[in-house]
């Protein structure tokens, strides 16, 4: 016979929960560090392929709030390999599914969802704020602006791009060229476009990208700045390139 649990039992396994919560983070980061990535603010520009899994990674290490950003909705394409995505909510706000997502997995940070286009007119106000910004977004010109907006409000920015078995991570703080050698002005559209996207390729890169935020909040460790990660799923092959500062 099933013993009736007491409402203060209840509440004990809920504490007991939040205790417990971010006790594999330690010793990666410490106790102290992890109680400072609750004042923390990341925006990430995207809740597609990257950016679903860089979402939920800042959620379960612990990042206080997450501005993610989306206007698109979800379609069939997106399964193989979006994890905010599932046969339920096709047809749905990704900046949403965000949302859903983060209320089951750690409900105690914030997540904000903005339902918007990230363009020149809305894009300043959306990462005005943030500690980081995050680049999961598909497009170059998107990806321009992004660096733009950064540089003028000072923010570090994660950029990310996946094509195929392959990706690419690089860190840019404000004053620094990257943006500028990755995304050259007359690009129209990104290589996926032809290489497609397996699910592996965005959870191996997304991952270094939310390494990276990591360590940039909390300063710690070496960071991909004026150097840019080149991954190779496929020969299973990682170059790292010194960019021109």
């Amino acid at each position: 016979m099933n013993q009736m649990l007491s409402p203060y039992s209840l509440q004990w396994g809920v504490a007991k929960v939040m205790e417990d919560r971010y006790s594999r983070n330690v010793s990666s980061i410490t106790e102290e560090e992890n109680r400072r990535l609750k004042s923390f603010k990341v925006c990430v520009i995207g809740c597609g392929g990257l950016g679903g899994y860089i979402i939920e990674m800042l959620g379960r290490i612990g990042i206080g709030t997450i501005t993610a950003v989306d206007y698109d909705r979800f379609e069939e394409t997106n399964l193989n390999r979006q994890i905010l995505s599932d046969t339920t909510n096709l047809g749905q706000s990704k900046s949403l599914a965000a949302l859903e997502r983060m209320k089951k997995v750690n409900p105690e940070i914030t997540l904000n969802n903005v339902d918007l286009r990230f363009d020149s007119t809305s894009g300043e106000e959306i990462i005005r704020g943030s500690d980081v910004v995050v680049d999961a977004l598909d497009n170059p010109q998107g990806k321009r602006l992004a660096g733009d907006l950064c540089a003028k409000l000072n923010i570090p920015l994660v950029h990310g791009a996946i094509a195929g078995w392959y990706g690419q991570v690089t860190t840019v703080y404000p004053g620094d060229k990257a943006m500028d050698v990755i995304c050259k002005e007359g690009t129209s559209c990104g290589i996926e476009k032809e290489l497609g996207n397996p699910p592996f390729t965005p959870a191996f890169l997304a991952a270094i990208q939310t390494a990276e935020v990591i360590k940039i909040l909390l300063k710690k460790g070496g960071t991909l700045r004026n150097k840019i990660l080149y991954a190779d799923l496929l020969n299973m092959e990682f170059d790292i390139v010194e960019l021109k500062k």
